[in-house]
């Protein structure tokens, strides 16, 4: 049996209730009284780790119960090892996941598969007794569900926030936590795929600071570290599903991190080290040019659209350009899948790509592509043979316009609505599409990635 880790899962009734807001004071103002804290998120998001992040001093992960499957407890396990409390903000409604019938990869599902205490995060704006009948319903539908509590979000008044807990105490004789004033100056700026990162922001870390204390007073800590202690521990499998022992580098590769590419999901590059690759990072933001012995690339997603005046400079682009063209290994995503277009337009700007891939990448405003996706090979390639799957989730507001009707060549394909949807562009040496691909659920994947950049060397060297 593991040691049992304290922890909290904080929910929500719905998207914006303030989750993250709470999460990351919560972890903060626990940080700040000397505890190592790790910070957790339910599902495939990128954005609220950042601020995870910058709440506990430690990089925050995701839990996703669908793309990781039973080996979601194992990663947490390994994850939050030698921390002193894990604090898991949830995704979306507590009960909500990949569909509406069952609530697979939601934080209900999640919460149930590390016996977690549950927090629920709710809107009292407007609303007194009848945040009691929203809190029981919640409560009732899935007993399996450790819901332990109540905080409150955007109350008028402390008086409000009395007659809330009055309510829904009587009703469910769940606790309520505290609550927050919703004149309490805690919102952060949005964008079309969520809160703006924490890293683009230079006010960031005093927000959080504002949060910790806002928390620290708002809440009784002691009460819910209490809370945390009661969770048991939580069998898990071997290895967290990575694969074999760790085996030694054998080639390096690429990886482009900064503002414009950073959604990389820790353990993808947790597992490429684990099976033999040496991970160097360089910035395209910063012009940094491939890391010197590069033997294959990993160009991840983010938001290039908007910084394209500084991505755009013709002799960076035909830098990263020349050793693609000589054969270089690439897997993209998102992001990076843009970057590699011909020209990449926005309602501000049309600049060039790297120009590997045969299309225009153009930003709009309305909602593209979203979801877990089932991927499978468009074709038979170096990266994902024919019948093998691997699983992954999009989330873009970008349509890539090749010539004609669709991808002339697409790496990737996948069932929507009984519809095959065909994706991205695939040559001997390239793979690349809107898809955030999760590794450890094709482990062979970042094998095959590795051996790439192993026939690479050997061709030049």
């Amino acid at each position: 049996m593991d040691r049992p880790i304290p922890r909290l899962v904080i929910a929500g009734t719905h998207s914006g209730v303030g989750k993250t807001t709470i999460a990351a004071g919560l972890m903060a103002a626990f940080h700040l009284r000397g505890l190592s804290v790790q910070g957790f998120k339910v599902g495939p998001d990128y954005i609220d780790p950042t601020f995870l992040t910058l709440a506990t001093g430690r990089p925050a992960r995701n839990l996703d119960s669908w793309m990781a499957g039973r080996h979601m407890p194992g990663l947490f396990q390994r994850a939050a090892e030698w921390a002193d409390l894990a604090i898991i903000e949830g995704v979306m409604g507590l009960y909500d996941g990949r569909g509406p019938l069952d609530d697979t990869a939601s934080t209900a599902d999640v919460a149930r598969r590390l016996k977690a205490p549950v927090i629920l995060v709710v809107d009292g704006g407007g609303a007194a007794r009848s945040v009691a009948a929203t809190v029981l319903g919640f409560q009732t539908l899935d007993p399996r569900v450790a819901l332990r509590g109540v905080i409150v979000n955007r109350v008028s008044s402390d008086r409000h926030g009395q007659l809330i807990q009055s309510a829904v105490e009587s009703v469910t004789g769940l606790p309520v936590w505290g609550w927050l004033l919703a004149s309490e100056p805690v919102r952060r700026p949005r964008r079309h795929l969520g809160l703006i990162p924490a890293g683009e922001t230079q006010d960031a870390p005093t927000w959080v600071a504002g949060l910790a204390a806002v928390l620290s007073r708002a809440l009784d800590l002691d009460r819910l570290w209490q809370l945390a202690q009661s969770a048991p521990a939580v069998f898990t499998a071997a290895g967290a599903g990575f694969p074999g022992d760790p085996e030694p580098a054998r080639m390096r590769l690429a990886v482009a991190r900064d503002a414009a590419f950073n959604f990389y999901y820790p353990e993808n590059l947790e597992l490429l080290v684990h099976m033999g690759a040496e991970i160097a990072e360089f910035s395209p933001l910063a012009g940094e040019p491939l890391p010197v012995g590069s033997d294959a690339l990993y160009l991840g997603g983010g938001f290039p659209e908007e910084f394209l005046p500084d991505l755009g400079d013709a002799r960076y682009l035909a830098a990263i350009r020349y050793p693609l063209q000589q054969g270089l290994p690439v897997l993209a995503e998102c992001g990076g899948y843009l970057y590699l277009a011909r020209s990449i337009t926005t309602d501000r700007h049309t600049m060039p790509g790297v120009g590997m891939v045969p299309a225009a990448a153009v930003l709009t405003d309305r909602l593209a592509g979203l979801g877990y996706r089932e991927i499978t090979a468009a074709a038979p390639s170096w990266l994902l043979p024919a019948g093998e799957r691997i699983r992954g989730h999009e989330f873009h507001y970008a349509d890539m316009r090749f010539p004609g009707d669709g991808p002339t060549a697409p790496a990737w394909q996948w069932t929507r609505s009984g519809r095959a949807i065909r994706d991205g562009h695939l040559t001997p040496t390239l793979a690349a599409g809107f898809p955030h691909l999760y590794l450890l659920s094709a482990p062979w994947v970042a094998k095959r990635l590795i051996a790439a950049g192993q026939r690479y060397r050997r061709l030049l060297r």
